[in-house]
């Protein structure tokens, strides 16, 4: 067997490999005459086949298994020993006369190769990561929320602006009949608004559902329907009133207080406060990491240049998939996937050039840590190692979950190189102008 090489150019390349009787010979002949121990063909008792005869039942079939067995395990081998970075899969070239009476074959493969570069992660303009905090206006709300949450309701004989509202959409031509409460803050209309003011209990006036609220999320949450079913509510309906209730707002008092923190941190307003902040910036921490990721992954693209083996990459996709595209589909996905293929490309260079590999170890240890957390969410606090190894262990034993969380702990490694090593510029602004301004909104 032979193996060349010809460079198209530094992307595109052709392996050719020669095979001769020598190389699959003895194997075919080997497989065939195990054929012939066990053949089964009339007018002949088992063993006793000639060897002749099984050559021409068999032969051509086993011929072209033992030397695609052989290109398979030639190229693998090549592509190892002579380290070649390729993108895809290699293409075998087609060859329209080809002939398995000879007893040589020549074949061809197409590659593509993985391009050289050079990543430079200090940016002369500099990366914003944003410090997202709870601000007074936040807190105020957290607080007024939990108040409301732990208050009365009282009852009320007519509908007031704060007041909580509980009825039903009906119409029995649609066969809808949703019940729901909600305050009057969620309606989109002044007009709206002061069609429920003075309502009481028993009361019907007549709503368009799917105009009613201000954001369709809401809408779908108070009426438990989907986008489609909300959509399809565009006509008047009865909306029938049967409960008015206030929610007369808990006191901050101890009782509270410990209600809510049973471990007794919190003694004063004060303390709540505090804490609500603490909680509230912990969370915001994954938010703006995940922003900076992506404004890093974005700028990495944008600034790192190189070329792609873009035609080989596109007919390659013609048959990579489940379903085969023509050229103008594979075009069409190509372009598509192109930036997530250069980003791949450059993460995979970042990862290889500063070690941040991940292995068994760092995913077995993130999802103990993980799978604590969750315990702790349902009072389990002190799990044994034992415990958090059998459960984890259940865990990565599904491939799918084992491939999910290596994503996430190279997320996590990535991004802490990039905190170190990227140039940043901490802004530091609450959660309201943190969405407009990160989100354009």
């Amino acid at each position: 067997m032979n193996i060349t090489r010809q460079d198209l150019d530094a992307l595109n390349t052709v392996i050719k490999i020669d095979i001769v009787k020598a190389d699959y010979s003895d194997k075919v002949t080997k497989i065939l005459g195990d054929y012939r121990k066990t053949a089964n063909i009339p007018g002949f008792r088992k063993g006793h086949v000639p060897m002749q005869m099984v050559k021409k039942q068999y032969g051509k079939a086993v011929l072209v298994d033992e030397v695609n067995k052989l290109i398979q395990e030639a190229l693998g081998n090549y592509l190892v020993e002579e380290k070649l970075d390729v993108l895809g899969n290699p293409l075998p070239k087609p060859q329209e006369d080809l002939n398995w009476d000879n007893d040589d074959f020549s074949f061809e493969f197409e590659l593509g190769l993985a391009p050289q570069f050079e990543v430079n992660l200090k940016a002369k303009k500099a990366i914003t990561h944003y410090k997202i905090i709870a601000d007074d206006k936040m807190i105020a709300s957290q607080i007024e929320n939990i108040q409301k949450q732990y208050g009365k309701l009282i009852s009320q004989t007519e509908i007031s602006k704060t007041d909580e509202i509980t009825g039903s959409f009906l119409d029995e031509e649609q066969d809808i009949n949703i019940t729901t409460t909600f305050t009057l803050d969620k309606i989109k209309s002044k007009s709206d608004v002061k069609k429920f003011i003075g309502l009481k209990v028993g009361d019907a006036i007549a709503l368009q559902p799917n105009n009613l609220f201000t954001e369709e999320r809401e809408a779908i949450n108070l009426l438990k329907i989907t986008s489609d079913q909300l959509a399809s509510l565009n006509t008047e309906i009865q909306f029938k009133i049967s409960e008015i209730n206030t929610r007369q707002l808990a006191d901050l008092d101890q009782d509270l207080f410990d209600k809510l923190f049973a471990d007794g941190s919190v003694k004063s307003v004060t303390d709540l406060k505090a804490k609500i902040k603490e909680d509230a910036e912990k969370q915001f921490v994954q938010q703006s990491d995940q922003k900076l990721l992506n404004d890093i992954t974005e700028h990495l693209i944008t600034n790192t240049t190189f070329d792609l083996p873009a035609a080989f990459l596109q007919k390659w996709m013609q048959t990579a998939g489940d379903n085969p595209l023509d050229e103008a589909q594979a075009k069409e996905e190509y372009e598509k996937s192109e930036k997530a293929m250069r980003y791949q490309l450059i993460e995979g260079r970042i990862i290889t050039d500063n070690k941040l590999e991940v292995t068994f170890e760092d995913v077995k240890t993130y999802s103990k840590a993980m799978i604590k957390t969750q315990m702790a969410q349902f009072g389990q606090l002190n799990p044994s190692e034992k415990e958090l190894d059998d459960i984890s262990d259940r865990v990565l034993s599904n491939q799918d979950e084992t491939k999910r969380l290596s994503e996430q702990v190279i997320s996590q490694k990535l991004l802490e190189f990039y905190k170190q090593n990227v140039n940043l510029k901490e802004k530091e602004l609450s959660y309201d102008k943190f969405i407009k301004e990160a989100y354009k909104s």
